[in-house]
């Protein structure tokens, strides 16, 4: 996990491989399509232990994981409630 104090407190911060993307279309079959901090959408996959406990929807600020070998897919590794979403909209960290 990166440093915490380079973003907001007790805002969980991307890692080297991570980035913040948003939401942009439910899927289904636990998939859903993101717009990356680097301009590029993906198909991302919502992983077993976020399924039923926290619900994603379109708008949602999320931090993915681009997979290596397939750059155009990704797995969803956090999702960030509004108001985190908000501290980070505010500090610049996300447009």
């Amino acid at each position: 996990m990166a440093d915490e104090s380079e973003g907001p407190e007790g805002v969980r911060m991307p890692d080297e491989d991570e980035q913040f993307a948003e939401v942009v279309e439910m899927l289904g079959a636990n998939r859903i399509r993101v717009r990356c901090a680097d301009g590029t959408e993906r198909t991302a996959r919502i992983p077993g232990r976020m399924r039923k406990r926290e619900w994603i929807r379109d708008g949602d600020l999320v931090l993915v994981s681009p997979w290596d070998w397939q750059d155009e897919k990704a797995d969803v590794e956090h999702r960030y409630e509004s108001s985190e979403a908000e501290k980070l909209r505010e500090g610049g960290y996300v447009s």
